[in-house]
């Protein structure tokens, strides 16, 4: 497995101090989230874009991939959802990322299998996949393997298992990676106070299943990218990110098959 490690744990720090503290704790990737506020997003023009590849890459780095906010299953005209999608896939293209995540944001599977196949062509050209994270109205593994299983593009698509949602709407580790199995793409990792009270903690020291599900991912061979997503945007009265991560270092190094 390759630790990575998400800027939504860096609110106001900017690019150049998130490429420090993942070079800083030995991370392999950055994980960008896109918004304004931290300076990566789709209105980035040609020059803005080389920048930030450049900075991340010269550092030794990789981009483990965008996260962005586009719902594809979110209700209402197709439209706008493709265009915004299509806008952080010709981003991720230009930055070197290989996929770009989404969320539900509804919960209809052919609204997202419908939208996911639109982009599927211009996904395959440009070399990403868009990867939709297992939250909101299809939190657990079974829920988004539906619309995975619905889009049927197995080369452009797949999902992310942030290993909170899932266990905290009573599907146990074990059968959120059945369900995701044949799509699994992406894993974060996290801690939390409990399955009612999501306020981050330092691994091992809350709630979530990590044991459970480091030993599931080591005996499927699982070897690609697992960010730390601590939430410090949303907890801004939580610890600084580079105090959590050695332990997301650690449970990636007890758990690589």
């Amino acid at each position: 497995m390759k630790l990575a490690v998400s800027t939504l744990g860096m609110p106001g720090e900017g690019l150049d101090r998130a490429i420090e503290i993942a070079v800083g704790e030995r991370c392999q990737g950055l994980e960008l989230r896109l918004h304004p506020d931290t300076g990566v997003h789709s209105g980035l023009d040609t020059g803005e874009r080389r920048s930030v590849r450049s900075r991340v890459e010269g550092a030794g780095l990789e981009i483990s991939a965008l996260a962005g906010y586009v719902g594809v299953c979110e209700p209402g005209s197709d439209e706008p959802v493709i265009e915004a999608l299509l806008a952080d896939l010709r981003l991720a293209a230009d930055l070197g990322a290989p996929a770009v995540r989404v969320f539900p944001r509804g919960d209809d599977p052919a609204i997202g299998a419908r939208r996911l196949k639109a982009v599927s062509g211009t996904a395959a050209g440009l070399g990403c996949r868009v990867l939709v994270e297992t939250h909101d109205s299809m939190a657990t593994g079974a829920a988004l393997a539906e619309v995975l299983a619905a889009a049927d593009c197995p080369g452009t698509t797949g999902a992310i298992w942030d290993l909170l949602h899932p266990w905290r709407h009573g599907e146990p580790p074990a059968a959120t990676l059945a369900a995701l199995g044949p799509y699994l793409d992406y894993v974060q990792v996290k801690d939390a106070v409990s399955a009612e009270d999501t306020t981050p903690v330092p691994m091992w020291t809350g709630s979530v299943p990590l044991e459970e599900a480091g030993e599931l991912l080591r005996g499927a061979r699982y070897d690609g990218w697992v960010s730390l997503e601590w939430e410090r945007t949303w907890y801004p009265h939580v610890a600084p990110v580079e105090e959590i991560l050695p332990g997301a270092a650690e449970w990636v190094r007890r758990f690589t098959a």
